[in-house]
């Protein structure tokens, strides 16, 4: 049997801008019934190379992540260093290329922080 393979073109208009398109493809794919509740769900992407566009922008990801969050999870981006030598050929200098290219470590510091001082307070107001 073959498998079933979910696209979108590359249109968009004033009724739907493309991350909401993408948000609407991982619906129609079935993402929306899996349960991420309280769990990990790695997003492996291409951070890029500084000074190439071959990699996809970090409005994609968020795009995702936010999906995952939605629906209880914890996203969080993922990518592999190179063989070659190149800015992400080690840990270190793979993040300062992603950050380059507009993955920024420290929004999602920020906002996984936000995250857990809210379920902190919710508990909190439980307990009083």
């Amino acid at each position: 049997m073959a498998s079933k393979v979910y696209w979108a073109d590359l249109r968009a208009d004033y009724r739907e801008n493309l991350p909401q398109k993408l948000t609407r493809l991982m619906k129609t794919a079935g993402m929306g019934q899996i349960d991420f509740e309280d769990k990990f769900a790695a997003i492996k992407l291409h951070f890029g190379e500084p000074g190439n566009l071959a990699f996809l922008r970090p409005n994609w990801a968020k795009a995702v992540a936010d999906f995952v969050k939605e629906r209880g999870g914890k996203p969080f981006l993922t990518d592999c260093n190179t063989l070659y030598v190149g800015r992400r050929k080690h840990a270190l200098e793979h993040l300062a290329a992603a950050q380059e290219n507009g993955f920024s470590p420290l929004r999602a510091c920020l906002e996984t922080h936000l995250s857990i001082m809210k379920r902190f307070n919710s508990m909190l107001a439980m307990a009083i």
